[in-house]
């Protein structure tokens, strides 16, 4: 790296707050880090070519490229370094934790990622995550892999549920979650069978927005539980195997669609993940850790300003921007303009959230 490199960004001080979590990290690797960040933010796109050139100094564009890809590589960056700074932001108490995935392709290769996070804010904090080396579905002991990983930095105690789709369901799957005293709110596909009758049996004619439950737990997937049901508006049967209470099972599953706004606002809607032209599964990981460190940035941030100027609401009752979005234009802002205002925003980072409401 440059001596005139490192001056253009001396002011920022994120560096120095992964110093306190990573003591034993090179200072020219995080001087990459906080650089590959804060251009991440200023550009908002992941393709190499666009994003390496709001890089800080005055090297050749074919220099700043390579120092990016240099970030993109480094093995220091593993799962373990980012679950080790992102879980200092989570608060105290229960948490629920969202499993999905998210996927794209580069050409005619599918790039596919399984993550696994806490809801926090609307939106799901990325924790934990796995390139897939295939399109479509994971396979239990993928899933399983990834939550031991997390369990050794979040213990099954500190979970109040775990929150998925129907994608995401099976004997072992299932028997694997309770062994591990996990509790469960798992939507379940139409033909499931629960005590020898499948569930469009059990609850074909429930009502829209109408809801129902066994009057006793069933068997599902190995596992006995609780198998309560609506209809959505379009008709869609919904059906949820459950560890909760029947209240508390549809107010954690509401929180499901909190991780496709996190995808969303890491994609098409925010840093336009789908540019990456990186297609190897440890680098595309490395870069989805990238993504997450900025866009947590962004999400405290907006936070904090929305409680000190509130996002607007429009007519429809929904507010005018994400707090995500808020919080980048704020931060994007300072970090091209007033670098010590920057370094404010960045100071967030050194309290965890608040506690969700009901936690």
């Amino acid at each position: 790296m440059k001596p005139e490199e490192a001056a253009c960004t001396e002011a920022i001080k994120f560096a120095q707050l992964l110093k306190e979590h990573f003591p034993f990290l090179r200072r020219d690797t995080l001087q990459r880090i906080q650089d590959a960040v804060c251009s991440l933010i200023e550009q908002r796109i992941t393709n190499q070519q666009q994003w390496s050139q709001a890089m800080p100094g005055t090297s050749t564009p074919e220099a700043k490229k390579k120092r990016l890809g240099r970030c993109v590589q480094d093995q220091q960056l593993d799962g373990h370094f980012f679950l080790t700074f992102l879980i200092s932001l989570l608060p105290a108490g229960k948490l629920v934790l969202s499993l999905d995935r998210t996927n794209w392709e580069h050409g005619e290769t599918p790039l596919n990622l399984l993550v696994l996070g806490v809801v926090l804010e609307g939106f799901t904090l990325p924790l934990v995550w796995v390139a897939l080396e295939h399109g479509g579905c994971s396979d239990s002991a993928t899933r399983e892999r990834l939550v031991a990983r997390l369990l050794k930095s979040l213990p099954a105690p500190r979970w109040k549920a775990l929150v998925a789709d129907r994608e995401f369901v099976g004997r072992r799957w299932f028997t694997f979650l309770s062994g591990r005293k996990i509790r469960r709110v798992i939507r379940i596909r139409a033909d499931s069978v629960v005590d020898e009758l499948r569930v469009d049996q059990w609850f074909g004619d429930v009502q829209i927005g109408r809801m129902r439950c066994l009057f006793e737990k069933g068997w599902v997937y190995g596992c006995m539980m609780q198998v309560v049901a609506t209809r959505a508006a379009d008709g869609d049967l919904i059906v949820l195997a459950t560890d909760l209470s029947v209240w508390d099972t549809w107010e954690v599953y509401r929180l499901r669609w909190s991780i496709g706004c996190t995808f969303s606002s890491m994609k098409s809607r925010g840093f336009d993940l789908e540019r990456s032209a990186i297609v190897i599964a440890d680098r595309l990981e490395r870069l989805f850790g990238l993504v997450t460190l900025a866009w947590v940035c962004c999400l405290r941030v907006g936070i904090w300003m929305n409680a000190c100027k509130p996002i607007p609401i429009k007519a429809h009752g929904r507010r005018a921007l994400s707090v995500v979005q808020y919080g980048w234009q704020y931060l994007a802002q300072a970090l091209r303009w007033n670098h010590a205002q920057a370094d404010t925003y960045f100071g967030f980072l050194k309290q965890p959230f608040s506690s969700p409401s009901g936690a």
